[in-house]
């Protein structure tokens, strides 16, 4: 482990971790508030946890005296494995429950946990949430099964190596069944996602457990390029994490 302090004053701690036989990096973003409440990143399919969405968000969440622990999953980023190979739903969700567990064992965090999935990230948090038991979970553009997505992996803005896991048998899944155990959730989507669509998110609303809550971002698109739906997203996700972490 190695600590730097941010520009902020708060610690951003190094941390490297074992999940499936690969080495995992990730950055534990420290509050100045002893034993705080944590959240934990997963990011979308192709891209890491130095995604703006995570970075901003634990920057936030320090502010608010909140923990946030954003990585890499293996085959992306600096962490171990050659991603068309290792990449599954089920490898994602092993990969943030043994995030989960490396920081508990560090003891610098309360055991009060939260979630944060952007995409396919999303849908890690959500099955994962069976054995992590979050008190919180927030997720953005999540697909609750491959088959919502299928007709969108020949679209220009889909790169090759998403196509061609939508053709292995190990990428196809379905967590509808999972939805009933979650609570304490806000669901965010566009309507204009062209990747994922919003029915995944009426979908996942549908079936999760009070407290939810559904936000739907009128003309939205898969990477939350507006910058108005950017700040929504960070206030609207704060305030749900400090209402149920925090209280």
């Amino acid at each position: 482990m190695n600590d730097k302090a941010s520009d902020a004053g708060f610690i951003n701690r190094q941390i490297t971790f074992l999940s499936g036989g690969f080495r995992l990096k990730g950055v534990l973003h420290l509050p100045s508030a002893e034993n705080p409440p944590l959240v934990i990143g997963s990011h979308g399919l192709e891209s890491s946890g130095d995604s703006p969405k995570q970075t901003a968000l634990a920057e936030k969440c320090n502010i608010a005296g909140i923990a946030f622990f954003r990585f890499d999953h293996r085959g992306c980023g600096n962490s171990e494995g050659n991603f068309p190979e290792v990449t599954s739903l089920e490898s994602r969700c092993e990969d943030l429950i043994s995030a989960y567990k490396t920081v508990m064992k560090i003891k610098t965090t309360s055991n009060r946990t939260g979630l944060f999935g952007s995409s396919f990230g999303g849908t890690a948090c959500l099955l994962a949430a069976e054995t992590i038991r979050p008190a919180s979970i927030v997720t953005f553009a999540a697909p609750v099964r491959s088959s919502s997505i299928t007709g969108a992996i020949k679209k220009p803005d889909v790169s090759e190596k998403t196509g061609l896991l939508f053709h292995k048998r190990n990428f196809h899944f379905d967590i509808s069944d999972k939805l009933a155990l979650i609570d304490h959730i806000l669901v965010i989507h566009g309507d204009s996602d062209r990747i994922v669509p919003a029915s995944n998110a009426l979908d996942i609303y549908r079936h999760v457990s009070e407290p939810k809550k559904l936000l739907i971002q009128k003309g939205g698109d898969h990477l939350m390029s507006n910058p108005a739906h950017q700040q929504e997203f960070m206030k609207e996700t704060l305030i749900w994490f400090k209402s149920h972490l925090c209280n």
